[in-house]
């Protein structure tokens, strides 16, 4: 068997422990680990909302993490057109994808490749979103209604 190239793509706006595990555990399952952090545009047309942290910030925390050994800038919606970029053969995914209609279809796309895809266990405590929410409320209690209206935190 060849080295085995894996690839971690996620948002990691608000970089948490959720984060941290999904990057370590990729790097126990590969010998070169590249984390795609997603960029601003695509985030906002897939979730409908910009990330806090810009995609250069996100990028530098995320290549900071001793786990990974290149970052790239997801700049495209289309996980085999950055395959055909990189040529990882192992794909990481959380498993809340695993057996939905999407999911299955990733892993047929990457199984025509010869990429194994792996799903971890996502981590329900902590999500990005649960703390979106907590910074939107804490906002929302310290700032004039008129400042907050379309503004990024």
């Amino acid at each position: 068997m060849g080295l085995r190239i894996g690839y971690a793509p996620g948002a990691f706006d608000l970089f948490h422990i959720g984060h941290l595990n999904i990057l370590k555990h990729a790097r126990s399952q590969c010998d070169y680990l590249i984390a795609g952090v997603v960029a601003d545009e695509i985030l906002e047309e897939v979730k409908g909302r910009l990330p806090l942290v810009p995609l250069a910030e996100r990028m530098e925390i995320v290549g900071s993490i001793g786990y990974v050994d290149k970052v790239f800038a997801e700049v495209v919606p289309d996980k085999l057109q950055v395959w055909e970029d990189l040529r990882f053969n192992v794909f990481f995914k959380g498993a809340d994808w695993k057996g939905t209609p999407q999911g299955d279809r990733l892993q047929a796309a990457f199984g025509a490749v010869g990429v194994e895809v792996i799903y971890f266990p996502y981590t329900v405590h902590t999500s990005s979103s649960a703390l979106r929410t907590a910074l939107e409320l804490i906002n929302q209690s310290a700032s004039p209604s008129h400042l907050r209206q379309g503004a990024r935190l």
